[in-house]
């Protein structure tokens, strides 16, 4: 048996909650697994007197988190704060810097700081491990490192926030609006306290662009993403969407072409038969697709405490075992920085129109598509009872800006009653 291994966490929320119960329960069983007494030593938390429903009398505590993971008696310093900045950020770079081993949850800091933050874990010789940072108790990180560290990677995917999945599979399930869909995830405690970091695809693509880093040999590159929200994205979309074989979902895409670094987190159209398509709830998914495994999927829950808490200790025990990896995958100085895509790949789209219910609307703009490289390949009408009507065209392949300049020749046409919506369709 080797010396006991000591945490100091910072952060008493859900996922530290997890981790001190996961530490007080599962005590035989880590030591079996990993060789070594697994305790916790200090936390550390904005509230001290807060009922937090465990014990934690036994352990020292610290008003500055900078001073828990300094301190003597911590071996690895556990970051659960969050906050891409701030508190997270310096403790982090306080706990390195005295050669601590670090776990962290942190998104945001990671997709921000990545690339500092590895540099200096691996000039110290130290771990900065972050599983918990993407897809909660889905191993995905562990996989890119490890698993599939012998293929070549040609694309990641997948849907990485719950919240977002939760409220576009009930607007498909019970025909809510997005707003009623919406106030019910918010209701049942799924939103950020700022929204947008849901809904409006932050949080996925922090997560993506640490995936990316991993999987393409890059410094994480999350300025360079396309972000698009899930608020634009209407009951008719997914009506139509579901008459046609799709389901929506907010998806995230990684590929490396030749015109650069592709990494994109929009709302897409997906078949409704594929693994994507059928995944529903808050539930999280990631496709990874390599030369020599060709396609792998994961599936899992993306967060709550037991399954964060999950990843949380499955670093801390890779620790406790002796493994070392770069952060990334590869030594952080020899990353690259990516350049990001000139342009998107093409694919298909799904386009929904109202024209004005004339002769010759339709000609009109399947004229003005034409003129732009723009190709129909499928295309549907809806009974309509008053004087717009409902279309659906989906495209053949083409490139985005051609399908976006197609778009905007449109209302020229004198038939265009709204504004379009034009989704990407991703093959998968």
């Amino acid at each position: 048996m080797s010396d006991p291994l000591r945490l100091g966490i910072a952060g008493l929320g859900t996922v530290g909650v997890g981790v001190v119960k996961i530490v007080q329960r599962q005590a035989h069983l880590l030591s079996a697994r990993t060789g070594c007494t697994i305790s916790i030593s200090a936390v550390s938390a904005r509230t001290r007197d807060k009922d937090r429903g465990v014990v934690l009398t036994d352990y020292a505590w610290e008003d500055d988190p900078v001073a828990l993971a300094t301190r003597d008696d911590v071996d690895i310093f556990v970051e659960l704060m969050g906050g891409d900045d701030g508190p997270a950020k310096h403790a982090t770079e306080a706990a390195l810097r005295a050669g601590k081993d670090v776990v962290t949850a942190n998104k945001a800091m990671l997709a921000h700081h990545g690339q500092a933050l590895a540099e200096l874990a691996e000039a110290k010789g130290v771990a900065l491990r972050y599983e918990a940072a993407v897809a909660g108790g889905i191993p995905v990180i562990k996989a890119l490192l490890e698993g599939l560290a012998a293929n070549r990677i040609s694309r990641v995917m997948g849907v990485m926030n719950g919240t977002c999945n939760y409220i576009l599979t009930r607007m498909d399930a019970a025909g809510l609006t997005y707003q009623e869909a919406f106030d019910e995830a918010d209701g049942l405690g799924y939103v950020e306290a700022d929204p947008t970091l849901d809904v409006g695809g932050i949080d996925a693509g922090h997560k993506l662009a640490i995936l990316a880093a991993i999987a393409f040999g890059t410094r994480v590159a999350f300025g360079s993403m396309r972000l698009e929200g899930i608020g634009k994205v209407s009951i008719d979309d997914i009506r139509r969407a579901d008459d046609l074989g799709y389901k929506i979902k907010l998806l995230g895409v990684a590929r490396m072409t030749g015109r650069g670094l592709e990494q994109r987190m929009t709302p897409c159209l997906v078949p409704a038969t594929s693994p994507l398509g059928q995944l529903v709830g808050g539930t999280n998914m990631v496709v990874i697709e390599g030369d020599a495994v060709e396609q792998i999927v994961l599936r899992g829950p993306g967060a709550g405490e037991g399954p964060t808490a999950s990843a949380v200790m499955g670093d801390v025990c890779d620790i406790a075992r002796g493994l070392r990896l770069p952060v990334f995958g590869q030594p952080a100085t020899s990353l690259v920085a990516a350049t990001p895509a000139n342009a998107e790949s093409p694919a298909c789209f799904y386009l929904r129109l109202e024209l004005v219910d004339k002769p010759g609307a339709l000609a009109k703009v399947a004229t003005a598509l034409g003129e732009n490289g723009i190709s129909i390949d499928r295309m549907r009408q809806y009974d309509h009872p008053g004087t717009s009507a409902p279309v659906l065209i989906i495209t053949h392949k083409c490139a985005r800006p051609d399908l976006d300049a197609a778009l905007a020749a449109l209302p020229a046409t004198g038939v265009v009653a709204a504004d379009p919506v034009a989704l990407r369709i991703e093959e998968v």
